[in-house]
């Protein structure tokens, strides 16, 4: 069987408060570490969500 194109990877907040989100990249197309701006609710601010390994 083909691997699938998607995987799970989690978000995890830069803030320190160890808030994270879940969700799915195309491993194929986005082969770098994804990044991106969100709102951390722990926080209450947007902060940077860095791409970390569900265990």
């Amino acid at each position: 069987m083909a691997k699938p194109a998607t995987i799970k990877i989690r978000l995890n907040s830069t803030a320190g408060t160890g808030h994270f989100y879940v969700t799915k990249k195309n491993a194929k197309n986005m082969t770098e570490k994804f990044t991106v701006n969100k709102y951390d609710p722990v926080a209450r601010k947007h902060v940077e969500y860095k791409e970390g390994k569900i265990k």
